[in-house]
């Protein structure tokens, strides 16, 4: 074989290797939206604490539309409860629906913690 030829069936691997990567990732994201998962960055309105559980609302930075979220993970209430997140704050949230509710599977400041 010669050396082009090699070099040429290398970069025809890699040409198929990021598409299949690019088709699988693709696939990912279409089932996460078809099971009612999404990711959205806004604005904390309003924090409502109670209990083991907070209703969060928040207004999104793509629609402008108010979304509420349900979070219930541990850290994310400490972080309410000591004020290291409050209204006014930008967040980056990754949701699950769950029972006509978005429950929070993460919930984090764009800025940083």
């Amino acid at each position: 074989m010669h050396k082009e030829d090699i070099m040429r069936r290398s970069l025809a691997l890699v040409v198929v290797a990021a598409l299949v990567s690019l088709v699988a990732l693709a696939g990912a994201a279409l089932c996460s939206e078809a099971k009612g998962a999404g990711v959205f960055v806004g604005v904390v309105s309003e924090i409502e604490v109670t209990g083991g559980s907070a209703k969060v609302i928040l207004k999104d930075n793509d629609t402008n539309e108010d979304v509420t979220v349900l979070v219930k993970d541990d850290l994310t209430l400490e972080k309410f409860k000591d004020h290291r997140i409050v209204p006014g704050d930008e967040v980056r949230v990754k949701f699950e629906l769950q029972g006509g509710q978005k429950l929070s599977t993460y919930f984090r400041k764009t800025a940083g913690c």
